[in-house]
């Protein structure tokens, strides 16, 4: 059965992952599923504070999103989730763009950093991101189960990496490559995911002009794209085409759960064009595919559906909220063994054993009402559904303090990890 719409692509995710665990080899809930297949992570390449603490920073930025499409995000930099945590970030715009659209929803805010005129002795560097000043583009994930089965297409498409032929945006006026400061990059044989390439076509009519100018404004801030599910994947295709297409080296992202963009030509190229090849340097890559070993997502879709995982992965491999330092790797290649990939074999037999049940002509709903009597009453829809949210922190509901999960969590204290 080939899925035909991102509602079966969710639905897959959260079925196929309660089947792996309720047929996983025996074992004690403390064992990890790296450790029951023999996959020991190699504590030499765990993360530094510095960098642990980036991570944990931006995904309460990427949780500020869910507010949008909700109760909003207002200016100077206000919502009820966690914008007070962020008193040097200002708001700039927000957009939603619709299920139609590709259900694209973020917000763009310029990070003034923690550095000011007279007291630079005075303050901690914190990170690369905010010592001097960025512009944040967060990107918003799947908010709820029912927004989940938006119907988006799965089916993969060409991929043409900006600027293309016939595009008519101000950098490419009458389709024509001859516009200074843009470059054409050819990606041959690259395919990507039809629905998350609809999404960056929609978010982009906002996201671009918005950046351009603010650039102009801020030539030297960084560009810190971070995005969770869905909008992982829509990091991913914007953060391409800013630093290809419109050459921006200062470009750095980070995704959270991010779910195979494309092709194995497609994770090639991002490979190259974010240098995730090599073997050293690996916490300054300007990639970070953050993945963790509750959440299924980054293995969907399937290889046999054409895609694959791209490099920059960095893998929490411990399943409960919240992980520590040690708990925290950087991964190498696209399928390091000891990261995410270790799990691939469980959950992929699973997902196929799945789906041989399940006629090719069973509509979504039959599909999700076929899966629903295969749970066991232990499990629930929205329990299976946190598994994907959970990166230092609950994430995905706009509320004071954030998710309650969080309440009481005060583990990621920001003088903690700023005292460096």
């Amino acid at each position: 059965m080939k899925p035909a719409s991102l509602s079966s692509f969710l639905v897959q995710v959260l079925f196929a992952w309660q089947s792996a665990h309720s047929q996983s080899p025996l074992g004690s809930d403390s064992e990890s599923p790296s450790t029951r297949y023999g996959l020991v992570p190699d504590p030499s390449i765990t993360v530094s504070t510095p960098l642990f603490s980036d991570l944990e920073r931006l995904a309460r930025l990427v949780d500020i999103s869910y507010c949008i499409g909700n109760t909003g995000v207002h200016k100077p930099f206000d919502c009820l989730s966690r914008c007070k945590e962020f008193p040097r970030l200002v708001l700039k715009t927000t957009w939603s763009t619709g299920m139609l659209l590709g259900d694209s929803c973020g917000y763009i805010a310029l990070d003034r950093g923690n550095r000011e005129a007279g007291d630079s002795d005075k303050l901690r560097p914190v990170s690369r991101e905010t010592e001097d000043g960025a512009i944040v583009v967060a990107f918003r994930g799947t908010y709820s189960i029912a927004n989940a089965v938006a119907d988006l297409s799965m089916a993969p498409q060409e991929y043409m990496p900006y600027p293309a032929p016939g595009d008519d945006n101000e950098d490419h006026p009458g389709g024509k490559e001859t516009s200074p400061g843009t470059k054409h990059h050819r990606c041959d044989n690259c395919t990507v995911h039809m629905g998350f390439w609809q999404s960056w076509q929609s978010a982009r009519k906002t996201v671009l002009p918005e950046l351009k100018a603010l650039r102009t404004k801020h030539p030297t801030h960084r560009i810190q794209l971070v995005g969770h599910s869905l909008g992982g994947a829509v990091a991913c295709l914007a953060a391409l085409e800013l630093k290809l297409s419109l050459g921006w080296d200062n470009v750095v992202a980070t995704t959270f759960g991010e779910p195979r963009v494309g092709n194995y030509q497609l994770s090639r190229f991002i490979d190259w064009a974010f240098d995730l090849d090599g073997t050293s340097g690996l916490e300054q890559r300007s990639y970070r595919r953050v993945t963790h070993n509750g959440d299924p997502v980054p293995m969907l879709p399937l290889e046999e559906w054409g895609y694959r995982p791209h490099g920059g992965e960095i893998y929490i491999s411990k399943r409960e909220l919240q992980p520590a330092e040690e708990d925290v790797r950087v991964c190498v290649g696209d399928s390091d063994p000891s990261c995410s990939a270790g799990l691939q074999v469980p959950l992929l037999e699973d997902v196929r054993r799945l789906f041989r049940f399940v006629p090719s002509s069973t509509s979504t709903q039959q599909f999700v009402a076929a899966g629903a009597k295969s749970l066991p009453t232990r499990f629930k829809l929205w329990q299976l559904f946190f598994a994907h949210r959970d990166y230092f922190w609950r994430l995905g509901l706009c509320v004071p303090g954030g998710d309650p999960a969080n309440w009481g969590r005060g583990r990621f204290d920001q003088e903690e990890f700023y005292e460096l």
